[in-house]
């Protein structure tokens, strides 16, 4: 099924209409950024009774997720009318509608894992160019975890930084 991809202008209207806005990120990164009004319903968790409403509008940080999702979400608004926003929260933002920022919340789990394995490597390296070649091990070790994340889908290191105390602060809007 094709979904009908909405400008966030659209968007906007048919919300005010009554239309449902579904946000399919990670509630980590609902928490930091979001379309007031909008049912955060993680991609992975969508269902026919996770969606609730007789017109469903979907959207993610770019439009990419719900692009390629498009038949979860289909699947997901079982019949009933579904749509997409053109260009995500971004786009949403870019028009001049209203996005809630909250000041303080973490970064997005993934880029927390990124900034984490990336510096590990990079000091690693570095580790063992100048003061000892057995530094390598660990760069070796961060390579061969990420390559298990992709394959299993399981992260250690998202769930060791999900521990962290600054993914623990509360927000006004939690």
């Amino acid at each position: 099924m094709s979904i009908k991809t909405l400008s966030p202008a659209e968007a906007h209207r048919m919300v005010d209409a009554g239309a449902s806005l579904i946000d399919i990120r990670q509630p980590d990164e609902h928490a930091r950024e979001r379309i007031a009004g909008a049912l955060n319903v993680p991609l992975d968790q969508l269902s026919k009774d996770s969606t609730p409403g007789d017109v469903l509008i979907f959207h993610c940080r770019s439009g990419m997720r719900t692009a390629q999702a498009a038949d979860t979400l289909a699947d997901a608004a079982a019949g009933r009318d579904c749509y997409i926003v053109e260009g995500g929260i971004s786009g949403w933002g870019n028009a001049g509608l209203p996005v809630e920022t909250v000041r303080g919340a973490p970064i997005e789990m993934q880029r927390q894992v990124m900034i984490a394995a990336g510096s590990l490597v990079l000091v690693a390296t570095l580790m063992s160019m100048l003061a000892s070649p057995g530094w390598i091990w660990l760069a070796l070790l961060v390579g061969a975890g990420l390559v298990f994340a992709g394959i299993s889908g399981f992260c250690g290191m998202a769930h060791v930084l999900a521990m962290m105390p600054w993914n623990h602060r509360s927000t006004a809007h939690d």
